[in-house]
Formats: C-alpha cells, structure tokens, sequence
C-alpha cells in the first residue's frame, strides 16, 4: 500500500483498534509536547490524547537538545496518558513507551533495537527518540509522551544531526494514519500493563530489545564521566545496571547520559 501522506484525525481513529483515545492532528505548531502539557495545567483535558503536528518547530529531545525533522519525512506527535496513579510512583514509563514503539514498528517490518532510557535504534543509528513529561505536582496521574520518528531523511537534515541516524523508508510506503494507528495502540496496550502490572512485568521485554547489552559504555553527566563499565539491562525499578570494578552501579534515567566506545550518546 502507497502511503496517503494527508494525515488527518478521522482517518487515524478508523484504523485504531484503542477507543479511549482523543486524536488531534495540527498543521504546525512549536511543541505538541508543551501543548498537551498546557492543556492539562488548564484543565483542558479530560481524555487520553493524541496530539500530531505535521510540522513541529520546535521540538525537543531530552536534556534541552533540539529535535530536527522534516515535515514530510518524519512523524512528530505526543500522547498524553492518564495513569490510574500519581506519575512519580510509576517506574519505567520511558522504557515502556521505547518498547511500545518498537513493537509497533516490527509488527510494521522493521526491526529495532533500545538504547537506555529511551531511544530506539536501527542498524546502530538513532531512528526514533522519546521525551516524557509531567505537568508537575506529586499527585499529577498525567504524562506526555512526546515521539519522533525518521521515516526518511534528506542528506541536509543527517548532515546537521551530530550523531548516528538512521530511517525507514520502507515504512515510508505506508499509509501514515495506519501507521499512526499502529503505535498509539501499541503505546496504549504497554502503558496500560505498565498502569496495572507495573514495570517488573516489562523488563524482560526490553532487555531483550536492549542495543548494548553486555557491551561496555560510559555513564556522563554534561562533560563529567561518572562511571565506566559493562551495560547489564534494566532492573525492576526500569534503572539501568553496569557492571563495575567496583560492583554493580544504578543508572537512573534524569539528565545522565549513556555513551558506547564508538561515542553516540
């Protein structure tokens, strides 16, 4: 099938088997992200929701960075998901929206690997990133889910990327509202065991999606190296084991950063 590029709401919810779910499709907007988050701090949502951009100015990554993607060739879009919980006491929700993601896409045809806390990966390049969010407060049950995916990159837009990218063009054939549909019922299924089962019934789910398992990488925290070691997996709890010489270390997710010998963070 020949992708229909016209990405529109009716046509994503036609093909979603998930029914507790808003879907919104925006021509352009800064942030789908920092739009969702506005509408729950003003008491604007009510409901699950999809928030897609077709153009998306000025998207982030984690740790402030820049997200870059071209309007036709990448999907930029956010969920913003309701837990039956308060936020902070829900471990893994990064993990499991990577899984989610790439279970979607293999069920599509592409094959993708994890890399700690929340990039997905392909051949070794980044191919899709996560940004979670909360509208703060510790008893808040909301957070935006926030997820770029290269579907096909121009030379330009790899070129300003400072670090290994990857695409899928194959998935660039597709209808893009199927595709849509694809990962928000994915997102929705894992999220919804993560809400009733927490995150101990996943681990071994991304552990076995996990990119640098057994392979050495180095922990840094803005330009300071904290530890170096041989990356284990995740726990229980989502955070990521090293093994050490001096034992075993626990990573968690904030502003810390991973980096291979190959030195793609």
């Amino acid at each position: 099938m020949m992708m229909d590029k016209t990405l529109s709401a009716e046509s994503i919810v036609a093909w979603l088997q998930t029914h507790n779910i808003d879907v919104d499709v925006v021509s352009q907007t800064e942030s789908t992200n920092l739009d969702l988050l506005n509408r729950i701090k003003t008491g604007h949502l009510s409901q699950n929701t999809l928030l897609l951009a077709i153009e998306q100015t000025g998207g982030r990554g984690r740790n402030g960075r820049r997200w870059y993607a071209d309007p036709d060739r990448s999907l930029t879009f956010s969920l913003a998901w309701r837990f039956s919980r308060p936020v902070p006491t829900i471990d893994g929700i990064p993990q499991v929206a990577g899984i989610a993601v790439a279970k979607a896409l293999s069920t599509c045809g592409v094959h993708v690997q994890l890399k700690w806390p929340n990039d997905i990966l392909k051949n070794g390049g980044k191919v899709a990133g996560i940004l979670i969010e909360s509208p703060g407060g510790a008893k808040s049950h909301w957070a935006v889910i926030g997820i770029g995916i290269n579907l096909n990159l121009s030379d330009e837009l790899e070129k300003a990327i400072d670090q290994p990218v990857a695409d899928m063009p194959w998935l660039a054939q597709m209808d893009r509202n199927q595709l849509m549909a694809c990962l928000i019922d994915s997102l929705a299924h894992h999220l919804g065991i993560l809400d009733e089962k927490g995150f101990d019934s996943l681990a071994a789910v991304w552990n076995n999606l996990h990119a640098h398992h057994l392979k050495p990488v180095t922990i840094i925290q803005g330009d300071k190296v904290l530890f170096s070691g041989v990356a284990l997996g995740v726990g229980r709890d989502g955070r990521l084991l090293v093994k050490t010489d001096q034992g075993i270390e626990t990573v968690i997710s904030g502003d810390v950063s991973l980096r291979t010998r190959q030195g793609t963070r």
